[in-house]
């Protein structure tokens, strides 16, 4: 009955307009740094949001997230390690508890969503995995569902099962993360203001990702970025090297195309003729080493988990060595050119990605519970997903901590350091 009552709650929205885009004459959304207060869809019940993966560096950077942007909420961290799991439950405080929960066991993974609101699926990495498993059994349970996908063919699959989310009546967002994830609603918000100006149409969207080594997320993205380099694409992954330029405090990076979900996505419900997406890290010789992965290892080795895996184990002592001096900044650029012209960058810049990461997921489930989601299975930039008035909303939680974060500015401003000498005109 609480799950039934909870996607009862969550209101149907219009579909897409772009008119309701909060944009200036001059196509700047402008962002003070001010964090919405959370107000939940219904503010007398007492919502438990369950964390899979919250032992983990994404998980439990998003259960840590969560819990300061709205302490009242109850957070279950579930994992299979039951100590890493009560050391987390100490560092939140009372308004939490763990939970052993193997996502492998469907008896068992059921059996924890019974009693809770909301699923947070943190438990990667998503490439190669044959099933949805979490979000196969959020649906027999009623429970709204959000993961932090970052693989296409996983993304798609989750997609495939939007008339089983409907007719259950659950609310259902896939690829809900930073990149993808906020990246996405910031695409989403540019493409809609310059469709409200009615002047040139969105013809390209780029989007270009920055971490400083692993990010802080040790052998798990390094199992991902292994796994993406083995999907199976028109354009070679790690080909096609870019030089971008992103701002201050990071500046000048290459970042080397990937097959991420965004493209697609993007592509298809923004109506984007041509979208890519790029990654780059530092320091420079893990790009080459990944470029020449792609370049010595048979693919099948590359989709094999477990040999990935067997990889990672004999990486993670250099990729560790190496964080610890690299340090994990984040950066995101995602740049929109116009049929007239004109360009417009969005860009988010953060120091530790490992927070970054918790704050963005944190903002997408505060969005859901405020009553944002419609039943069905969406992406971040789809309206039924997250609503086109609460996108602004979404955007100023997840660019908490940020040094540098803006949206349709011209990308001068990004590129150089201008200094405004009076009334808007700068040098």
């Amino acid at each position: 009955a609480r799950r039934e009552m909870m996607a009862r709650v969550l209101p149907l929205h219009h579909p897409y307009r772009a008119t309701t885009v909060r944009a200036s004459s001059s196509n700047e959304t402008k962002y003070d740094g001010v964090v919405p207060d959370v107000k939940l869809a219904d503010p007398t019940r007492n919502y438990r949001v369950l964390v899979l993966g919250g032992t983990g560096r994404v998980g439990g950077s998003t259960a840590v997230a969560l819990s300061r942007l709205c302490p009242k909420l109850k957070i279950v961290v579930a994992g299979r390690n039951r100590e890493k799991g009560e050391a987390m439950v100490a560092k939140l405080g009372e308004n939490s508890e763990f939970c052993k929960v193997d996502i492998n066991d469907a008896n068992m993974l059921q059996t924890s969503l019974k009693d809770v609101d909301l699923v947070v699926h943190a438990a990667g990495p998503f490439q190669q995995a044959p099933k949805c498993t979490v979000l196969e059994a959020a649906i027999k349970t009623k429970t709204a569902y959000i993961d932090v996908c970052d693989d296409t063919s996983y993304a798609f699959r989750a997609k495939s099962l939007q008339a089983e989310a409907l007719a259950a009546n659950v609310p259902a967002i896939t690829t809900a993360g930073i990149y993808p994830g906020v990246s996405n609603v910031m695409a989403a918000e540019m493409v809609a203001a310059a469709r409200s100006e009615d002047k040139g149409k969105p013809e390209k969207l780029r989007f270009s990702y920055y971490t400083a080594g692993t990010g802080g997320a040790g052998p798990t993205i390094l199992a991902t970025s292994f796994l993406l380099l083995g999907e199976k694409v028109k354009l070679k992954p790690y080909s096609g090297m870019i030089n971008v330029d992103f701002g201050k405090g990071i500046r000048k990076r290459d970042v080397y195309l990937l097959n991420l979900p965004e493209v697609r996505s993007t592509h298809e419900v923004l109506g984007v003729p041509t979208v890519s997406a790029r990654f780059g890290t530092s320091p420079f010789f893990w790009n080459w080493g990944m470029e020449i992965m792609t370049k010595l290892l048979p693919q099948e080795v590359l989709r094999d988990r477990t040999k990935v895996q067997q990889m990672v184990d004999l990486f993670d002592p250099v990729v560790r060595a190496t964080d610890s001096f690299s340090g994990e900044r984040v950066s995101m650029r995602v740049d929109l050119e116009c049929s007239d012209g004109r360009v417009a960058v969005g860009l988010y810049s953060h120091k530790k990605l490992s927070v970054a990461v918790g704050v963005s997921t944190a903002a997408f489930v505060v969005a859901m519970l405020e009553g944002s989601t419609q039943p069905g299975v969406w992406f971040p930039e789809e309206p039924q997903g997250i609503a086109v008035e609460a996108r602004e909303a979404l955007l100023r939680r997840a660019s908490q901590g940020t040094f540098n974060f803006i949206l349709n500015k011209p990308p001068w401003m990004v590129e150089t350091v201008p200094k405004e000498v009076i009334l808007g005109i700068y040098v």
